[in-house]
């Protein structure tokens, strides 16, 4: 469900090379170029101007996360926490036979979330996602969905605002026609996708 959030909210984002979206890591104040810069040119064009965060970083899993959590998370005492993670989780086990357990994803996942239970901070979790541009990328359903699951049930557990991203991005995929203009690996998104996302991640989160 959508809620509000006050005009000084810290927002967090967090994730893996979809969120950091070529973010310098050496700048804390940089987002990037993907859906969080694009969250934040939604809010200035309606004279928002929360404090927005990125800290995604390329390549990232799960696991991944858990070990910067408590720097890069827990540390910063953000009013709004926005998790997008797990095509990585899914992906190396295609590319390098390296997979991750739905069951050891949903543990450390949940791991994730613990630590804001009773701060307060509002979630924001969104799904991770696949729009298959090689029919090889089918088989990767089989891995992905499940995870996509474990977030839905998440969500529902920590009484988060659920970002049902895989079926929107498919979606936008369908209307456009082809794809690749949504993202032309199945995984990392486009200029156009980015857009998607972050229109529907401010119609949740609504600052004012």
């Amino acid at each position: 469900m959508p809620f509000d959030v006050s005009p000084s909210a810290r927002l967090l984002f967090q994730g893996d090379s979809i969120t950091a979206a070529g973010r310098d890591p050496a700048d804390g104040l940089s987002l990037g170029h993907g859906y969080v810069a694009a969250v934040a040119r939604h809010f200035a064009a309606s004279g928002a101007t929360p404090d927005i965060l990125n800290r995604g970083v390329s390549g990232h899993r799960t696991a991944d996360l858990r070990v910067r959590w408590e720097r890069d998370a827990v540390a910063l005492e953000p009013d709004v926490l926005s998790v997008l993670i797990g095509v990585n989780d899914t992906w190396r086990r295609y590319d390098a036979q390296d997979p991750t357990s739905t069951a050891d994803y949903a543990r450390d996942y949940r791991e994730l979330l613990l630590p804001f239970q009773a701060t307060g901070t509002r979630l924001v979790l969104v799904e991770p996602f696949l729009i298959p541009v090689r029919r090889e990328q089918w088989a990767w359903r089989q891995d992905l969905d499940p995870r996509i699951h474990v977030v839905r049930r998440l969500a529902a557990e920590f009484d988060a605002a659920l970002l049902a991203a895989d079926g929107l991005l498919n979606q936008a995929a369908r209307e456009a026609g082809d794809p690749t203009l949504i993202s032309e690996d199945g995984v990392h998104l486009t200029s156009r996708g980015h857009e998607v996302l972050a229109a529907a991640w401010t119609g949740l989160v609504r600052v004012g």
